[in-house]
């Protein structure tokens, strides 16, 4: 979007461009329905859907437990580094 002046836009054409997208979101809220209808859908996806578990809190992690789980993946790396460059010189070798 170009920053700069921004345009004053009439409130009549707003309101009217409102109006003609609330027309669509009607018309398009009858074809979904007439096609879960078809479908054998018994509702809307907002009924359907089932109420969300409560999210659980993360726990955190110490310093140390982190500096633990980095240095097994970087021990974990640098294994598969090796077995990956002795492959590769045993195919050229």
């Amino acid at each position: 979007m170009p920053r700069g002046r921004r345009r004053s836009i009439d409130p009549k054409v707003l309101e009217a461009a409102l109006v003609g997208l609330e027309l669509r979101r009607e018309r398009l809220d009858q074809q979904i329905a007439e096609v879960r209808r078809l479908i054998g859908g018994r509702g809307t996806r907002k009924a359907a859907a089932a109420p969300a578990a409560p999210a659980r809190k993360r726990r955190k992690l110490s310093a140390a437990a982190l500096k633990r789980i980095a240095d097994a993946q970087r021990k974990r790396w640098a294994e598969w580094r090796k077995k990956g460059k002795a492959a590769g010189a045993k195919a050229k070798g």
